[in-house]
């Protein structure tokens, strides 16, 4: 793999990560209604998400997606529920400034990371995405091992770069919300949102 392949797939990955998926989408709605402190817990979520899926990815499930209609659809319906779930969920939480939240029923860190973990894995193309995306970068003539650790870390690396720089904007944004009235709409937006990730998931289809 030479430096100007190299360079090529930085520049394609982070096209695709910068590009607001469910992913993005649940780290803004967590950030806008939760404030910062939810943004370690996210990007927790995201990371370990990630890796779990590149890992089953080179087990054999990226290639067992692109071929099983049936699996890509059932992970597909999977994360569109959850998405639709965690949109309703939002859409009722309580706002910094409700009595529920100051008695401690804001959502956890632990609840926010394993969301994050939840809709990243369960997203059907991120394991396709390490099958048909990282072959086209290596060199067949070269140690596969070294390229597969170097392109998976660099991946890893651009998406910490991506969810963290999307949940910092998100909660500086929060951080302007002084009335009731608006963080409320911010937490419905949220939820509106992810509820509609849920149904283009479920929309979505196999390349």
């Amino acid at each position: 793999m030479t430096f100007e392949v190299y360079l090529a797939y930085v520049v394609a990955c982070t096209v695709l990560l910068f590009m607001p998926g469910p992913t993005i989408l649940l780290v803004v709605s967590y950030a806008m209604t939760q404030g910062r402190g939810s943004a370690f817990a996210t990007i927790f979520g995201v990371m370990v998400g990630d890796a779990v899926a590149m890992g089953l990815s080179f087990l054999g499930l990226g290639a067992l997606l692109m071929t099983s209609a049936r699996l890509f659809f059932a992970m597909k319906v999977l994360g569109a529920l959850y998405l639709v779930y965690l949109g309703v969920k939002m859409w009722r939480a309580p706002t910094l400034f409700d009595d529920a939240t100051v008695d401690g029923k804001s959502v956890s860190k632990r609840a926010m990371a394993l969301d994050a973990f939840t809709v990243t894995v369960l997203n059907p193309k991120s394991g396709m995405f390490f099958v048909a995306f990282l072959p086209q970068f290596m060199d067949a003539s070269r140690p596969l091992l070294a390229q597969t650790v170097v392109l998976g870390g660099t991946f890893l690396g651009l998406a910490f770069a991506s969810v963290t720089l999307y949940a910092v904007l998100a909660s500086e944004i929060r951080g302007v919300i002084k009335k009731p009235a608006v963080a409320k709409a911010v937490n419905r937006a949220g939820g509106g949102v992810l509820i509609g990730a849920g149904v283009l998931t479920a929309a979505m289809r196999r390349a």
